[in-house]
């Protein structure tokens, strides 16, 4: 199903993108078994691609809102500067609880 009211369609994809939760952090093992990778390893290789589905989300629908006007990125409460910046953001760097940081000081500021 399609939205045909651009704001909707900003705000459903801006929804799709942050639903992604940061993995569980491993179980503390009360045994060692030799063949086993650490669970340091494990845990880095989960926040891995973590980072990389969310930069993967960020991208796929995110950055597509940079197609639509600026009255439309208000209305969700971005602006195109904003996504802009984010895009730039190193890939160690959540570009969405970024944008969402930038968000709440930029609104703190207004207030």
């Amino acid at each position: 199903m399609k939205c045909e009211d651009p704001t909707q369609n900003a705000h459903n994809a801006w929804e799709k993108a942050s639903q992604l939760a940061p993995p569980p952090k491993p179980p503390q093992l009360h045994f060692y078994m030799p063949a086993m990778p650490s669970m340091r390893l494990i845990r880095a290789l989960d926040m891995g691609w973590w980072h990389y589905r969310r930069r993967w989300l960020f991208r796929r629908h995110i950055v597509p809102l940079l197609d639509y006007d600026d009255h439309v990125l208000c209305d969700i409460g971005h602006c195109r500067d904003d996504i802009l910046w984010a895009s730039q953001l190193p890939l160690k760097v959540d570009a969405i609880h970024a944008l969402e940081a930038r968000l709440k000081k930029r609104q703190a500021q207004h207030a």
